[in-house]
């Protein structure tokens, strides 16, 4: 198990609350029960389940002086996250997301992100201090929605590199904030300074002149990627290096909400490989991992410990579908 000595995984960008429609539908244009708030944000969700896990683990974010702020804070806080960090705006509100679920399984989201206190985020003293104790740096394409925080992304990942750390980049794209201006550069720019790159199926060929798999694992290995995690839903998961590739089958479980299950993926993998694991291993406790989360309403509720994941991978030995 990692210690202090090792390091911290810390990871930067937005943290905020989640919504939800009780009843699926087409969007929000009629009133209609809602559950939450439930804290969220993709940064947060992967640096909680890496706390989960018993990893040193540390954010640099902003939140607003507001109840939504406190109860991300004091969640991160109880499951182990260095929130020093973590700095509170007096003039500006807590990030939010409203979702929807269709009748198909996918989702629409409302968000207030890039006018929230998770626009302020800034490299202070206090990120300065967990960045010089940063052994791995995770960052998420979601928290690159503004010149600030992409130069704050990138000084932070120039900082541990230079130190002789790691990044781990996850595109974590959705429609509703690709469109923000410059985002697909930035994006592009991550991903040919990170160590273990954690595309979602599509998100695979997103970023490269290739648009079929194979031809995008070769471009994205030429540019120094060591890893790639191929995220697959229920089709499982595959990592990719220059020695081959692994894949895993995914668990059978009953979906409830698969919001944070790929932050949980990918906090799991993280930890695992910085823990001294296989590729192999990594991606069994990853995708078991993912299986957790998604059996849980609310985006952080399925974070899981060790002993969660041994006994999902006990009870579905040989049986993983």
């Amino acid at each position: 198990m990692p210690d202090a000595s090792t390091g911290m995984i810390v990871t930067i960008g937005e943290i905020l609350v989640e919504i939800m429609a009780e009843t699926p539908g087409q969007g929000f244009r009629e009133p209609l029960p809602l559950i939450g708030p439930f804290p969220s944000g993709a940064p947060a969700i992967f640096i909680d389940q890496v706390a989960r896990l018993g990893a040193p683990a540390g954010m640099i974010a902003c939140v607003g002086d507001d109840d939504f702020g406190r109860l991300n804070i004091e969640r991160l806080q109880r499951d182990g996250v260095d929130v020093g960090a973590i700095r509170i705006d007096p003039d500006l509100v807590t990030g939010s997301a409203f979702v929807r679920y269709r009748e198909d399984g996918e989702r629409d989201f409302v968000f207030n992100i890039r006018h929230s206190a998770s626009g302020a985020m800034r490299i202070d003293d206090a990120a300065e201090r967990l960045l010089r104790s940063c052994r791995h740096l995770h960052v998420m394409g979601s928290s690159l929605f503004s010149d600030h925080l992409i130069e704050a992304a990138n000084g932070a990942v120039a900082r541990v590199r230079d130190s002789g750390g790691t990044v781990s980049f996850d595109p974590n794209v959705r429609k509703e904030i690709l469109r923000a201006p410059g985002m697909r550069a930035a994006l592009q720019e991550m991903l040919r300074r990170c160590d273990i790159f954690l595309p979602s199926g599509p998100e695979l060929t997103l970023l490269t002149t290739a648009t079929d798999e194979a031809g995008a694992i070769a471009e994205i290995l030429a540019l120094g990627v060591r890893e790639i995690v191929v995220k697959r839903g229920a089709d499982g998961a595959s990592h990719y290096d220059r020695d081959g590739a692994h894949h895993a089958p995914a668990f059978g479980v009953a979906e409830i909400d698969p919001t944070g299950a790929g932050d949980c993926f990918g906090a799991t993998f993280v930890t695992c490989r910085l823990m001294g694991m296989g590729a192999a291993d990594s991606l069994r406790y990853a995708t078991a991992s993912g299986a957790l989360a998604v059996g849980v309403r609310g985006p952080m509720e399925g974070a899981s410990s060790f002993a969660d994941l041994d006994a999902l991978i006990s009870s579905q030995a040989g049986d993983a579908t």
